[in-house]
């Protein structure tokens, strides 16, 4: 089947800022999709021109196979977008935030209505339909805004960092409704700060840094590639544990109070340091995440 999102070597420039620089990447029918990368690393740009808000500086871009700087308008409708910003009516119920807008994509009074109330049902919104939005908590309004992108039945759902900023709760919730969209075969372009969102709901994902893209893969691949299976972090590290471990050839790294050691069997490792070095405490064994290779890629040090 053709490809949902097919981009290639897009690039995103504002005055002299580059903003994303000749990436490339495609999204296939049923996919959840992610984009990962620190604050900075161009995701929002990117998103922006595939749902057709901000013009390509240059490259190609075709969504369902039409190009984006042609044939915007069909592809507006047949896209649901969840952005970062709240933006719903304050002065309006739940309800009427939907079916005000269900009427952009020119469905009856009747019908807008129906659709409405099905999908303030699926994101367990119902019982608060009489509600004015301004009433609602934070977890709330991210699901009211999700229901909103779903209006008019798309084909491909844009979300952008959905639950930053939620609660647990709230974000597993979020997440168990994206696990049934993409079960019954909607297509999905994330971005997130979380990790743990991306390893959970993406089937494949990029991660960019800069505007330009590092790595692209499955998340458990992209963990066994560029960290190994286990993680060693030793708090507070003794003297003599870095030349140690030199010594035996061992790759880590050393963040002044903490060392990190990453390596695909750290067990016979984990136990001679905790004898050597450690003691009872100070030194701990771990599965390797999403987030080992993020920064791993990306660096530790903030982006503001």
């Amino acid at each position: 089947m053709n490809a949902v999102i097919e981009a290639e070597h897009l690039r995103k420039t504002f005055g002299e800022l580059v903003a994303v620089d000749d990436l490339s990447f495609s999204v296939g029918p049923g996919e959840c999709f992610g984009i990962l990368g620190p604050n900075g690393a161009g995701k929002t740009s990117t998103i922006r021109m595939v749902y057709a808000f901000s013009p390509l500086s240059s490259g190609e871009l075709r969504v369902f196979g039409l190009d984006i700087a042609r044939q915007a308008r069909a592809i507006k409708s047949r896209i649901g977008v969840c952005q970062q910003e709240n933006n719903i009516d304050p002065d309006l119920s739940v309800l009427q935030n939907l079916e005000v807008f269900a009427r952009y994509f020119n469905l009856s009074a009747a019908e807008a209505t129906r659709r409405s109330r099905e999908l303030l049902r699926f994101m367990a919104l119902d019982h608060r339909e009489t509600a004015r939005a301004q009433e609602l908590s934070g977890g709330m309004i991210r699901r009211l805004v999700m229901a909103r992108a779903l209006l008019n039945r798309p084909e491909l759902l844009i979300l952008d960092e959905p639950t930053t900023g939620l609660d647990p709760q709230s974000r597993h919730q979020v997440w168990e409704r994206l696990e049934e969209l993409r079960a019954e075969g909607l297509s999905i372009l994330l971005t997130t700060h979380y990790m743990d969102e991306a390893s959970r709901l993406c089937d494949r994902l990029i991660i960019m840094d800069r505007g330009r893209l590092l790595v692209e893969g499955m998340p458990a691949d992209l963990v066994r590639r560029h960290v190994g299976r286990d993680v060693i972090e030793v708090a507070d590290p003794p003297e003599g544990l870095p030349a140690f471990l030199q010594g035996r050839g061992t790759v880590f790294e050393s963040l002044g109070h903490r060392l990190i050691i990453a390596i695909e069997d750290g067990r016979d490792l984990y136990r001679e340091i905790g004898e050597r070095f450690c003691g009872s405490g100070g030194c701990v064994m771990r599965t390797a995440t999403l987030e080992d290779v993020f920064l791993r890629l990306t660096g530790r040090d903030l982006r503001e």
